[in-house]
């Protein structure tokens, strides 16, 4: 099976150029005209693809060729792009910028070819004018896999420069499909790990995405970007199905699984924003039923929850509420308590400790934790060191760090994972039923790990 789903990859050659800008804009454009809109983030941010739903009206999906692997980059994006007209890929850091150590690996220009997608060069050139055509130069001649159909050029001072521009990009070959000036209105506010959440400024975000979509309809070419997205090579291959991902030979659902559907309450809300759209929908293919609740406002966990899944977020900004919401703090100490499964990722880790900044959390594992001004962020390979309700002892997933905090454990915790670097740390706690680690993880890339959590639902 083949498909031509027309799609453009939008990059740069460094962040802070405006991908984000550009590639919501195109989104909320193209879906003003009428068109449905299947939205991307090249890599593991969680943040980009709440304002791509936003603008497109659709769940943003992400491709990630290290954490998922490159045979499920094509399969993810047919699955997230089915019944669409066009299909709009954010990338990631600068073009060619991937897993570090690992050559082309997670890059945009890896992703790129992976889709045999376009690609759309969004250059800041507010302070270059004819250097731009060296730069773009450089950029579509780097990877000669890679094609570059084309540039936007962002942050424009004025006519002249616009003038000035062109010009050069005349030698270079490479068409301008698109001319931006400055517009602070459209930029979106920053804090310690990147933008806001759309979940945590709504109506601002609305605004933003209005405006972004405006100034991409007036500045590009949408006609000519359409045709471009038409000029993408045909994919072979089946969809991604969460349903056949669970029912592979090896890992096929048993009748007691097929029958019981236990109740697995996932966090949301403003403090819990960080989750993949495959997460849920590959607990509800392995048998779950999927019940959201919000730890800011929920006094206590939906009626009959067998399992708790806790994502990440942004924990640290609202220590205080979550703080004072005891009724809740001791319903998930006591579901922890009574060796029902819980999965805990990053600011989940940092819910279930004792205390966070000084205010009492969960009290489910036996640690402490702080903010800090250290980031630390990079894919890490794992190991699972134990046995848990995610994996069995040896089982190896890739995953994600970022975050500026760090975890004080009271007492030596039977860590989750094992990293497979020069140092050779392991991170993370296996209580119980509780598996709490840093380490964002997508579970596409091991869908056992979802049928082993849900059948522990069934049975704990």
């Amino acid at each position: 099976m083949s498909s031509s789903v027309p799609r453009l990859v939008v990059a740069a050659p460094a962040s802070g150029s405006g991908k984000t800008t550009v590639a919501t804009g195109l989104m909320a454009a193209f879906a003003a005209r009428g068109l449905a809109v299947s939205p991307h983030k090249v890599g593991p941010d969680y943040i980009d693809p709440g304002y791509h739903a936003l603008a497109s009206g659709r769940l943003g999906r992400n491709l990630d060729a290290y954490l998922c692997g490159p045979d499920l980059v094509g399969p993810l994006f047919l699955h997230g792009a089915r019944g669409c007209d066009i299909a709009v890929v954010e990338g990631v850091m600068g073009l060619f910028d991937g897993a570090a150590g690992e050559g082309e690996l997670a890059s945009t220009a890896h992703v790129a070819k992976l889709l045999r997608a376009p690609v759309v060069l969004v250059v800041d050139a507010s302070s270059q004018s004819r250097s731009v055509a060296a730069l773009v130069h450089g950029f579509t001649t780097w990877d000669p896999e890679v094609r570059v159909g084309g540039v936007i050029l962002n942050k424009v001072a004025t006519d002249r420069h616009e003038w000035l521009l062109r010009e050069a990009m005349e030698q270079v070959g490479v068409p301008v499909l698109g001319v931006l000036r400055r517009a602070p209105q459209v930029d979106t506010p920053s804090r310690h790990l990147g933008l806001v959440p759309v979940a945590e400024r709504r109506e601002e975000a609305v605004g933003a995405v209005e405006a972004m979509a405006a100034q991409v309809a007036e500045g590009c070419d949408l006609d000519a970007l359409m045709r471009l997205a038409r000029s993408a090579g045909a994919l072979s291959g089946a969809a991604w199905d969460a349903a056949e991902a669970v029912s592979t030979p090896d890992r096929r659902p048993t009748r007691s699984q097929q029958s019981a559907r236990p109740r697995v309450a996932v966090a949301g809300g403003e403090a819990f924003t960080f989750s993949y759209a495959e997460h849920t929908e590959l607990l509800t293919a392995a048998g779950a039923e999927v019940v959201p609740f919000d730890p800011l406002r929920d006094e206590d966990l939906p009626e009959g929850t067998s399992g708790l899944v806790i994502g990440g977020g942004f924990p640290e900004v609202y220590v205080s509420e979550l703080s004072a919401n005891e009724a809740l703090r001791k319903a998930v100490a006591g579901l922890a308590e009574s060796g029902a499964p819980v999965a805990a990722e990053c600011a989940g880790l940092l819910y279930l400790c004792r205390e966070l900044d000084g205010q009492p959390m969960c009290g489910v594992l036996d640690a402490t934790a702080r903010m800090t001004r250290r980031l630390t962020l990079g894919y890490r390979d794992a190991v699972a060191v134990g046995d848990s309700v995610l994996a069995a002892a040896g089982t190896r997933m890739r995953g994600h760090e970022f975050h500026r905090t760090t975890v004080e454990p009271g007492s030596g915790p039977d860590p989750a994972w094992g990293f497979r670097t020069p140092e050779r740390r392991v991170e993370g706690f296996v209580r119980r039923g509780v598996h709490a680690s840093y380490l964002h993880t997508h579970w596409a890339s091991e869908p056992g790990a979802v049928l082993r959590f849900v059948e522990r639902c069934r049975t704990s």
